[in-house]
């Protein structure tokens, strides 16, 4: 049964400009306004209201290369996060109408209730060969000011990505604990923009999970005795965390066992002296190939990042070793220490959206800690 949205969008002409001068007009969905940002592309076909509300997604432009967003609606149990996390939606077909009976509303009234402003009716395809070839950049959507010159001078003021903390802004204000009391091992999750689904995997795993503040010290996570650290997934670039780098070193040098996922493997790659850099183009989608170097195993994960680890760092570091690389590009994918139980991934093994390949690094942690 086709179920039509609560207030039907009208007409309204749309733009998006991007930071070279590059041009698309379209058609508004979402909020009617305007809304910046540094433009990236998720390959998946499935999971958009995951991806969306990914606090990893925080100030970024999302283009979905698959044609048509929004046909099966929302679900209340389908969101990652407290709301909508992207700064923008650029799509080619948007359906403003959701054919599945257990969806709760429709994308467009989601999009407009979290005050997000999008593009539809955009050549996405010559659009993601345009960044493809170009790389990252900032652009700027409208659908209530359609003067390039005006949206151009808005531009300028748009900060890069590089150099910008991001983690504080998505990050819990006050420490809350998921699971029970009776839980067979105890998690201290650093929430750095983390997803639902790692505090999920974990307590179904039998742990009780307490997630804290980003800015929280190696003595504040001591307070709930914990087996284990968790490095949780985040916005930014890791470079800006200073702060939150030199708490995860000394995470690491209490040898209570960790695990990093993302931006948390990025941050504790950079505690350990090595570096990272911004890609030309990030990894973003639900079919990115991973080779496990320990079993010689290959994987299809989630990802969602445009920050790596640098290899060369890696290859002159005695005490880190390489465990898993992206079989695209032969970027750095997964670390672990080789004298503490301390590993971590670039991608993400909870996925939600996406395979479930990568699960057994969860167990793998779990072994960690007993």
């Amino acid at each position: 049964m086709l179920v039509e949205n609560r207030q039907r969008m009208e007409h309204q002409p749309a733009v998006l400009l991007l930071e070279d001068g590059t041009v698309f007009h379209g058609r508004g969905i979402g909020k009617i306004g305007t809304t910046t940002g540094e433009i990236a592309f998720n390959t998946g076909m499935t999971g958009y209201q995951e991806v969306f509300t990914d606090p990893s997604y925080c100030k970024q432009i999302l283009i979905m290369t698959t044609a048509h967003i929004g046909n099966y609606g929302v679900h209340e149990d389908e969101i990652e996060s407290d709301s909508v996390k992207i700064a923008g939606l650029v799509t080619k077909k948007f359906s403003s109408m959701y054919s599945r009976d257990s969806g709760n509303d429709s994308l467009q009234n989601f999009m407009e209730d979290d005050g997000v402003v999008g593009i539809s009716d955009v050549d996405t395809r010559a659009l993601v060969r345009h960044i493809r070839d170009k790389g990252a950049m900032n652009a700027i959507i409208s659908s209530d000011i359609l003067d390039i010159n005006a949206l151009a001078e808005k531009l300028k003021e748009v900060p890069s990505m590089e150099g910008l903390e991001l983690s504080s802004k998505v990050s819990t204000r006050e420490a809350y604990v998921v699971g029970e009391d009776s839980a067979a091992k105890k998690v201290a999750l650093l929430d750095l923009g983390v997803k639902k689904n790692i505090v999920r995997c974990l307590v179904e795993r039998g742990c009780q999970v307490k997630v804290f503040p980003v800015d929280s010290s190696l003595e504040d996570l001591k307070t709930f005795s914990p087996d284990g650290i968790m490095l949780s997934n985040g916005p930014g670039d890791p470079s800006a965390m200073s702060n939150v780098v030199s708490n995860v070193k000394e995470m690491v040098e209490s040898e209570i066992p960790i695990f990093g996922i993302c931006l948390g493997h990025q941050v504790l790659a950079l505690s350990q002296g090595l570096t990272t850099e911004k890609m030309h183009n990030g990894h973003r989608g639900i079919n990115h190939p991973i080779k496990n170097l320990i079993t010689g195993k290959g994987e299809v994960t989630s990802q969602n990042h445009g920050f790596v680890v640098s290899k060369d760092s890696i290859d002159q570091s005695n005490n880190v070793e390489l465990t898993h690389i992206h079989l695209n590009d032969d970027s750095v994918a997964g670390i672990r220490l080789k004298d503490k139980k301390v590993f971590s991934v670039q991608y993400h093994p909870e996925a939600s959206a996406g395979p479930h390949d990568s699960r057994y690094l969860f167990d793998q942690f779990i072994q960690n800690m007993n």
